[in-house]
């Protein structure tokens, strides 16, 4: 009698990504203090999706960012800067008539508030039809967020149909970051949406306070692996303790090395990016999310989204450290 097969974990194909989402142009107080009374301001781009893709660029990984820009300069600049990091941007589309998103960020002791002023924006009207053709159809991983359902309809349109093809007999992967932004939620809708689009997903990125604000206060990480139980992959981030992935293998946890943080906004989407590489590096799920920590370091300290990572050399050190090792470990990147 011949035993039963036991299933080949599931492994993410090798091959380029499509990151689909809004960029703005990002204005912050530099240095570092609070809006009111910040002497100057430092113009730089901020978009989930597209932080994921430069750094996922930055990481050697083929990747095009997907999205809209409106035909004013402030568009022309996201689209140079995202372009001068190695991601693909010929597909993004210019709106003649809709404008480019703008956020302000305003540091303060209790951390960074951001004002959003994107109601109208160029990528506002995305719709589904951006999943016709290239590059989506040859990429191996699309990366979505939950930022962009919240946009518009259409845009809400565009994720859901998205996500709304079995995983068998759609050609690439999909990984969903719920990235909850609470201000751009106002009708409460947000955690009846945000659960049925994550569990949708090969792959899904949740903070554990994220969570709980979401779905239960007291919400654990098994806990929140019952709530989205479908995606082959889950990774729920606690902040400065660590990050838990569970997968068809089993669940593995890693701690978070100690870092000096200047700020935290946009460490979400670096960790996404490291760790997505490391899954298409086939690191295995403890290489990935150390590769996770490693990108998310980067962004912690510098006050943009997207800082320097460590040499490659330096990389595969802190990837080849022991468990004690890397539990001792305190992360600086080059710019520190």
């Amino acid at each position: 009698m011949t035993a039963p097969r036991t299933p080949a974990p599931w492994r993410l194909a090798p091959g380029p990504v499509v990151c689909i989402g809004e960029t703005m142009a990002a204005l912050a107080p530099d240095p570092p203090s609070p809006l009111l009374t910040a002497p100057q301001l430092r113009l730089s781009v901020a978009g989930a999706e597209s932080n994921v893709a430069m750094y996922l660029a930055d990481h050697g990984i083929p990747v095009a960012w997907l999205s809209a820009l409106g035909d004013d300069p402030l568009g022309h600049r996201v689209r140079t800067s995202v372009a001068a990091s190695g991601v693909d941007v010929s597909y993004v589309r210019t709106d003649p008539h809709r404008p480019t998103g703008v956020l302000v960020k305003d540091p303060g002791p209790d951390g960074t508030r951001v004002h959003y002023y994107r109601r109208g924006s160029a990528a506002s009207a995305l719709g589904p039809d951006l999943l016709d053709g290239p590059p989506v159809s040859t990429a191996a991983l699309l990366h979505l967020t939950g930022i962009t359902p919240a946009l518009s309809e259409s845009c809400r349109d565009l994720v859901t149909r998205a996500l709304s093809t079995e995983p068998g007999d759609r050609s690439y992967a999909v990984s969903f970051d719920v990235n909850h932004r609470a201000a751009l939620w106002p009708d409460g809708t947000a955690p009846a949406v945000l659960r049925e689009l994550a569990d949708r997903a090969d792959i899904v990125f949740v903070g554990l306070d994220e969570a709980q604000a979401l779905w239960g206060e007291h919400l654990t990480e098994e806990a929140v692996r019952a709530l989205l139980p479908h995606p082959r992959v889950l990774v729920v981030k606690d902040g400065a303790r660590a990050a838990t992935a569970f997968t068809d293998e089993g669940t593995v946890v890693v701690p978070t090395p100690r870092v000096t943080v200047v700020e935290a906004v946009g460490a979400g989407d670096a960790f996404a990016a490291g760790f997505l590489a490391g899954l298409l590096r086939g690191t295995g799920t403890t290489g990935a999310l150390r590769l996770g920590h490693i990108t998310a370091a980067s962004a912690l300290q510098v006050t943009g989204d997207h800082g320097p990572l460590p040499d490659p050399g330096g990389t595969e050190a802190l990837l080849a450290l022991s468990a004690r090792e890397w539990a001792e470990r305190t992360l600086v990147t080059p710019s520190a």
